[in-house]
């Protein structure tokens, strides 16, 4: 049992040796191939053989930030940020990459890979494997654009349920919504409405506990673009809720927002404030602890979001304060966080979660609630805080490279 052990623990030492038997001593091509440090998956790095993929952005000559937005047409623009560094330093591109609602995920990974492999293409332009590269272009052009007969219109509907049950125990889940969005670079229509209904049956000795949720929501909101840093809306909200005592709330927001950043750069960085004032429209299920079966009541938020992305990492977070105008101590502030950051080689720390500071139940109920709807978490409870955090700390170590791919035994 001493000598296994003592063999197990040479491993980490004697796997490197035999591991190099048929790696060529010397190879050009690779050893003068470009460094890039970069997120890639395994299809990149399948489909962009000819660079080195790099662990430490310090040893690399070029490294790539990837970020990635919603379209008005329910798709999604792929951002690809590749700057030089070393001999490469000054040189610098921006490559977007239209992804459409209707693309796979093969297509996607597809146009992705195509995207990189042409920005790549002028800094391996100056190493010794340009030499080999070919470029071809292979679809005809017309010599008209035809016209989008949707007019930016785009709709979507969906359905879905969920269930599973046993002897004692049974759930059932059922979701969906319909959405009408029309989004230009002057202006954002966004519509949609939608419900859920949840129920839980448990059955313990000969009592039989029966718990149910139901939400139905819609909204409708419009944001004009004044300028790249002014923007101007409102939003309309409507929704019936058990869990919320709502028997119908009808909310009217206007608003505006400034950015101190242009918006054209916000795929990379943001900062905003935005500002709110409106009415609430709410008609009770159940009388409120301020003994309300019905009311309107005015209230105004305050939001400063920001957004950024770097080689050192990304952060993104807000923070919004509320309150009710009849009275100020009738508010919420609450702060949101999600935040990735390299420390220093191989070594990166990420968290993220939300704090609150809840004083503006307005709804909450007057009566007790029953025990199955507390165990289940089927209506509103009085709190003065809710949170949820994670976080950690990701240390990686070893060769700088990490072009191969194998995915033996992965399943």
């Amino acid at each position: 049992m001493k000598k296994l052990l003592i063999l197990l623990s040479l491993l980490p030492v004697c796997l490197p040796v035999f591991s190099q038997e048929n790696v060529p001593e010397t190879d050009s091509l690779r050893k003068d191939a470009l460094n890039v440090y970069m997120d890639a998956s395994d299809y990149i790095k399948r489909e962009i053989p000819f660079i080195n993929y790099v662990r430490d952005r310090k040893v690399a000559d070029v490294y790539i930030i990837s970020t990635y937005e919603s379209t008005g047409s329910g798709g999604m623009v792929t951002s690809f940020y590749i700057v030089g560094q070393g001999k490469y330093q000054g040189m610098a591109d921006t490559l977007k990459c239209n992804i459409s609602p209707d693309d796979t995920y093969d297509m996607r990974r597809a146009k992705e890979a195509r995207t990189l492999k042409m920005g790549l293409m002028r800094y391996v332009a100056k190493t010794p494997l340009a030499q080999y590269m070919n470029i071809n272009f292979t679809q005809p052009l017309s010599e008209t654009v035809s016209t989008d007969k949707w007019n930016n219109w785009v709709y979507s509907i969906s359905l879905n349920g969920y269930t599973n049950a046993q002897k004692t125990y049974s759930y059932g889940y059922i979701f969906g919504d319909l959405s009408a969005n029309r989004i230009t670079e002057k202006s954002k229509f966004k519509s949609y409405v939608g419900m859920n209904f949840q129920s839980d049956k448990n059955k313990y000795q000969d009592t039989t506990y029966l718990s149910t949720f139901n939400n139905y929501y819609g909204s409708i909101s419009y944001v004009h673009s004044i300028h790249d840093h002014w923007s101007i809306g409102g939003r309309t909200y409507v929704q019936s809720s058990s869990y919320s005592n709502y028997d119908l709330s009808i909310t009217i927001t206007p608003g505006i927002e400034y950015d101190i950043f242009p918006y054209s750069e916000s795929t990379r960085r943001i900062l905003v404030l935005s500002y709110r004032a409106g009415v609430e429209i709410n008609n009770y299920t159940e009388e409120t602890t301020r003994l309300k079966m019905k009311e309107t009541v005015a209230y105004h938020s305050l939001t400063a979001a920001l957004s950024y992305v770097q080689k050192w990492g990304s952060l993104n977070t807000s923070l919004v304060w509320s309150n009710y105008f009849f009275d100020w101590s009738y508010n919420n502030l609450r702060l949101y966080t999600s935040t990735s950051l390299r420390i220093i080689k191989g070594l990166s720390f990420n968290i993220y979660g939300s704090v609150s500071l809840i004083h503006d139940q307005i709804s909450l109920p007057s009566g007790d609630a029953s025990l199955e709807d507390i165990l289940l978490r089927r209506k509103m409870q009085a709190t003065d805080y809710q949170y949820y955090i994670n976080m950690g700390f990701t240390y990686t170590f070893g060769s700088i490279y990490n072009n191969a791919v194998n995915p033996r035994m992965d399943y």
